[in-house]
This record gives C-alpha cells, sequence and structure tokens, in this order.
C-alpha cells in the first residue's frame, strides 16, 4: 500500500543463512512496523554497513541487535552509539558499528488525515 521498507546492506562471510522480513500494519492504521531478523538466532555475517528506511511513516522506535532470542538466549542489543535513528532511516553508525547484526525492527507513525 502506502508504506514500505527497505534493508540494504553490504556483508562478508556466512554460508545460506536464512532472513526473515516482516512488515505490517496496526488495525488501526496507526502503526507501520518493519523487522529483519535471522531466526536461528545469531548470524555469523560479518556487516559492514546496513541501512533499514521505511516509507510513508515516521519512525517512533527503532532497536538492533547483536543476537537474535533463540531458545533461552535472549536479544542482545547494540550498543546506543553503534546505530543511528532518523525519521525515515536505522543505519550503522561509521567508525563505531561492531560489524555484529542478527535482529532490527522498527515502529512508525503513519500520517493521520486531520478531519
Amino acid at each position: 500500500g502506502d508504506y514500505g521498507c527497505t534493508f540494504t546492506y553490504s556483508a562478508q562471510g556466512g554460508t545460506n543463512e536464512q532472513w526473515q522480513m516482516n512488515v505490517g500494519l496496526s488495525e488501526d492504521n496507526g502503526l507501520f512496523s518493519c523487522s529483519i531478523w535471522r531466526p536461528q538466532g545469531k548470524s555469523y555475517l560479518f556487516f559492514t554497513q546496513f541501512k533499514a528506511e521505511v516509507k510513508g511513516a515516521k519512525i517512533e522506535h527503532a532497536m538492533a541487535y547483536s543476537q537474535a532470542a533463540v531458545g533461552a538466549q535472549s536479544d542482545i542489543p547494540l550498543k546506543q552509539e553503534e546505530f543511528e535513528i532518523t525519521d525515515t532511516t536505522v543505519s550503522h553508525r561509521e567508525g563505531k558499528f561492531r560489524f555484529e547484526l542478527s535482529k532490527l525492527m522498527i515502529v512508525a507513525k503513519t500520517p493521520r488525515d486531520e478531519l
């Protein structure tokens, strides 16, 4: 529809890693969500850069993780200085990002038509 999510990256290593991407819209169409993750937990890719971009909505909350939850393991968030969030993008921070990414979650607010 009016909303979209694009994930661009460059990485080295890793063989046959399965990744998933989910996009969703809340029942009242007020929130748009986008998640990219590796269901098996930790990714062994060496990410040199990444960027997720939403279209048609403004990012309200976003979080990036070096390890995704699997079994008894919990999500392990990246340190705040490793990535940056703008109104429409979440991306690595040059020189601070430690090359590990296994999960990215974005919740964005859709524009409201004022009556």
